[in-house]
């Protein structure tokens, strides 16, 4: 059976690493092992911090909510179950904008919660 070197191909697949890793410090942008190790590294941390990222904006939303919230007289947890209570389904994200850009609307969704309590 004839040898295969491999040498192109080989060449090509350490030279995707290699170009991947090179933003990388050190030994993890030069040595091909490194920045292989490196690599491998890095997408998994890519992947759950892109997860990690929903559930801080969630967190984010949720503050900025309650501090508007309470500044009308209610509490985050009072003011969501009213809302759907009264079926007014509107996500986290959209009243947080409304509770930073217009404090008239979001007091005008509180009053609206707390004048229809069933």
């Amino acid at each position: 059976m004839t040898r295969v070197k491999r040498g192109f191909i080989a060449r090509r697949f350490r030279k995707g690493i290699l170009d991947f890793a090179s933003g990388f410090r050190g030994a993890h942008s030069r040595l091909f092992r490194a920045a292989n190790q490196q690599e491998k590294r890095a997408l998994a941390c890519a992947y759950a911090d892109r997860n990690k990222r929903k559930i801080e904006f969630r967190r984010l939303w949720i503050a900025r909510i309650n501090a508007a919230a309470r500044k009308n007289g209610i509490t985050y947890s009072l003011m969501i179950h009213s809302l759907y209570q009264n079926k007014v389904f509107i996500n986290r994200k959209t009243l947080a904008q409304v509770a930073t850009s217009d404090d008239y609307c979001f007091s005008q969704i509180v009053r609206t919660i707390k004048g229809r309590k069933d």
